[in-house]
């Protein structure tokens, strides 16, 4: 008898420990959530074979890194071939000056001529109707001079034209080839990779995704009561469990509150369990390399100790 009230005696007190415990630390949480990050789905912006693609899931990349590229070959045949076409373009240009250079001697002449004949008129040794003759010669071909110049510039307007349309297909597959490299857009983890190296690809396909892990967001939920406990860039107190016995307090910032209620999301816990109508609130929080997307959080609004 005495034996099994001293066994009493010890569990009792250790199974009130654990409830109190339990209780204190769910009282003691204003809201709960799960860790996330801004993710981003780099999708492929070329189509074809994948010739290379070096990253793995778990890579650390910086912005600007390069992971690859897709096939070029006939992009760059293509290329290849509207520079042909423009240098042939560029023959096809009719040189102005050297093709109206016999016309412009022809009408020099003519010059000349017409002020000899005017001297020798002058002098009453001259005819002149050689003189009209030499004046109506003049007149033609200037307007022979004329009707080239037009011609040979609307030719060369034509290949301008067709020049420039060409110089605008090559600068369109220069940014084709551009796209065809992967280049990955942000700093961050790669967290999933949809693609191998060998596989085609489309425009738009995912090819990885990768997010910043550096700083993760805690998504909880507040109930209206609690709006007005909260403001923008409010400095809070987050927790995050690693095992039964491990919990890791960390200082966050508020960085977003939603403006619109929504039903509370399943397995929430908010501190007014009868609230149906939530608010979602998003909490920075500076990653030492523990917290993990998906992990449990909960957050402290106060000032007092838990």
């Amino acid at each position: 008898m005495m034996f099994k009230n001293c066994f009493s005696f010890v569990i009792l007190p250790a199974a009130c420990f654990l409830t109190s415990c339990a209780g204190g630390r769910d009282g003691a949480s204003d809201a709960t959530g799960a860790f996330e990050a801004t993710e981003v789905v780099v999708s492929s912006e070329a189509g074809g074979r994948i010739m290379e693609f070096t990253i793995q899931e778990g890579n650390s990349l910086e912005a600007g890194h390069y992971a690859g590229y897709v096939d070029t070959a006939q992009l760059y045949l293509r290329k290849m071939q509207l520079t042909a076409a423009l240098k042939a373009a560029g023959v096809r240009k009719p040189d102005v000056h050297k093709q109206i250079a016999a016309t412009e001697q022809q009408i020099s002449a003519a010059l000349i001529e017409r002020s000899r004949m005017e001297g020798l008129v002058q002098a009453g040794a001259g005819n002149t109707k050689q003189l009209d003759d030499v004046m109506n010669m003049i007149r033609l071909l200037e307007k022979q001079l004329d009707a080239q110049r037009s011609s040979l510039d609307k030719t060369s307007e034509s290949v301008d034209a067709e020049a420039e349309s060409l110089l605008y297909q090559v600068m369109q597959l220069d940014d084709m080839l551009q796209k065809s490299r992967i280049v990955n857009p942000v700093r961050g983890v790669v967290l999933a990779k949809y693609a191998e190296q060998g596989e085609v690809t489309a425009v738009g396909r995912p090819l990885y995704k990768i997010a910043d892990v550096s700083t993760l967001y805690l998504r909880a939920y507040i109930t209206a009561a609690q709006l007005s406990q909260l403001k923008q860039g409010q400095q809070v107190r987050v927790y995050a469990d690693y095992g039964p016995d491990q919990r890791h307090e960390y200082p966050g910032a508020l960085t977003w509150v939603s403006d619109k209620s929504e039903f509370t999301p399943k397995g929430i816990q908010t501190r007014d369990e009868r609230s149906a109508l939530v608010y979602a609130v998003k909490i920075a929080v500076k990653n030492d390399g523990f917290l993990k997307i998906g992990q449990y959080g909960e957050v402290i609004f106060g000032e007092g100790d838990e």
